[in-house]
């Protein structure tokens, strides 16, 4: 009998469901996060499940992970978000020893040794400067869509323009003065791709970075941010394989350790 587990990971502003098939990674699913996560928990499950042609009663063991990860019902059992990210990476990439996850309200780093045991991690999450919440807010500051940064980004000579501040109330501030004093577009997101590295960076390096380094979470599919990491930290941002959004990375940790978790409880060696 095919083994199936799955994860929910229910984030700050989108909710994910991965299911995991014996060795591989199955269907998955992603949408925004609403003021009812039990609700979005199983819209997300579902449609994973209706995408792989199977039935909620197929599924072997369901693990819950992210800010709503208690409000995930139906699961088996949750667990944390470094715990999630940790594993999803490292099944994924298996040299991947820092993990930069940059999600929608706060930014993790973990350090995991080479069996995939978290050695140590960090939290940024007293301010919404580096998060995809903070890109958001100043994409539409400029009046462009998230989408767009990336393209603005290397779509000039690379002359970042200087954001001063530490705050992300006050790099608004900073941002409009910018567009009245005629700055080019694409040096002010420059810059604000550069001031998030910079934080960022920060972290990661306080925690003691070890590559192969690898970026998870929504923030991962801006290249102008990834870009400005790789000039911070000094190292190559490696990729996950086949194409793998970097946003689902949580829900599949979940779903492997589900899968561990469930052939544990039934004797058997994960």
């Amino acid at each position: 009998m095919t083994l199936i587990t799955a994860g929910i990971d229910i984030g700050s502003t989108t909710s994910k469901a991965a299911l995991w098939i014996e060795d591989r990674l199955g269907p998955c699913s992603i949408g925004p996060s609403t003021t009812n996560p039990r609700t979005t928990a199983r819209e997300c499950y579902e449609k994973a499940l209706q995408e792989a042609g199977i039935k909620a009663d197929e599924v072997a063991c369901v693990f819950g992970t992210g800010y709503g990860r208690a409000k995930v019902s139906f699961a088996d059992d949750n667990i944390s978000e470094l715990s999630a990210h940790g594993k999803g990476a490292k099944t994924l990439l298996p040299s991947a020893r820092t993990i930069i996850d940059i999600g929608g309200q706060d930014t993790k780093v973990i350090i995991m040794d080479a069996n995939g045991e978290v050695l140590d991690f960090g939290m940024n999450d007293k301010c919404a400067a580096g998060t995809g919440r903070f890109l958001d807010f100043i994409a539409r500051t400029l009046g462009v869509s998230v989408k767009e940064l990336a393209k603005l980004h290397f779509s000039a000579k690379y002359q970042p323009a200087s954001l001063s501040s530490m705050c992300s109330v006050f790099i608004e501030s900073e941002v409009i003065n910018l567009v009245n004093e005629e700055v080019p577009l694409a040096s002010i997101v420059q810059g604000m791709h550069q001031s998030v590295a910079i934080r960022v960076a920060a972290l990661a390096k306080r925690m003691g970075l070890v590559e192969d380094v690898v970026i998870t979470g929504g923030v991962a599919k801006n290249a102008g941010v990834v870009d400005e990491l790789e000039r911070k930290l000094g190292v190559k941002v490696k990729t996950f394989p086949d194409g793998v959004d970097p946003q689902m990375v949580g829900a599949i940790g979940a779903a492997v350790i589900a899968k561990q978790k469930h052939l544990k409880r039934s004797g058997k060696q994960a």
